[in-house]
């Protein structure tokens, strides 16, 4: 991998990552266009999936530092009911890390046909959203798993983590504005622990990926992720998530025409 194919990559992860279109499945599109070996990047997804996690962690800055002194002070207040609503919502996702880990990694092979298949879900996933009705409704913590195992099912390249958490949440009926910012907190700590295990698999495959392509990566990914990050909210707020659906389905619907006839 050089350098500007992990610019490019690290672009895809930033935007990809918050924009309802998902990440690891356009990840995985880049590599097979590109050539890239599923080993020689693995380090390098390890790096830009810490650089989205970083661009979420700027964005959301003041949330985060009101979460944990709510949290410290030890009382049943609003923080702390948050927190507990962000880890029962973890469960799916760490039950899948847990125990079908090798299952689910057995879909991240370039393989045009499944990748191309789950954008037309998120597609239709996406497309539900058009009929929300505005609603007041608070996050409850029966919704939080729900939309945890949204998140869970999202593994899957194809499926958009952010797209079926978002699009979950409002079809729920909870407020526009709450679920966007929940969906990009839910995720810090799954997404930080799998890294956390991935580079003790990945320390062996260092070198196939040099310095500088893994920082152009990382900077790419965390600079334009601070920017989807940020359109995504206002997005959401607008409810424009069938624009996405569109280009998911014609994303999918282009890979798999390539799976057919290229």
């Amino acid at each position: 991998m050089n350098w500007i194919e992990a610019l490019l990559l690290g672009i895809l992860q930033g935007l990809t990552e918050f924009l309802p279109v998902s990440s690891s499945g356009h990840l995985e599109l880049g590599k097979i266009l590109m050539g890239i070996e599923s080993k020689e990047s693995l380090m390098f997804t390890v790096v830009v999936h810490g650089a989205t996690v970083l661009s979420t962690i700027v964005v959301f800055w003041k949330d985060i530092v009101k979460l944990f002194k709510g949290f410290f002070a030890f009382k049943w207040n609003f923080e702390m009911q948050y927190i507990v609503k962000i880890v029962i919502s973890m469960i799916p996702v760490l039950i899948v890390g847990l125990f079908f880990k090798d299952f689910v990694e057995q879909f991240f092979s370039g393989n045009l046909l499944f990748v191309g298949s789950m954008l037309l879900v998120t597609a239709f996933i996406l497309a539900l959203t058009y009929y929300y009705k505005p609603k007041e409704k608070d996050i409850t913590f029966l919704d939080s798993l729900i939309i945890g195992i949204a998140q869970a099912i999202a593994v899957l390249p194809g499926i958009s983590r952010s797209g079926s958490t978002i699009a979950t949440g409002l079809l729920l009926g909870n407020k526009k504005e709450n679920i966007a910012r929940f969906s990009f907190l839910m995720v810090l700590a799954p997404i930080i622990g799998a890294n956390i295990l991935d580079l003790s698999d990945t320390a062996t495959t260092f070198n196939g990926v040099g310095i500088l392509p893994l920082t152009v990566g990382f900077f790419a990914a965390f600079l334009s992720g601070l920017a989807a990050c940020k359109w995504m909210i206002n997005i959401v707020k607008k409810g424009k998530l069938i624009y996405f659906a569109v280009y998911c389905a014609i994303v999918g619907s282009t890979a798999l025409g390539f799976y057919v006839f290229g």
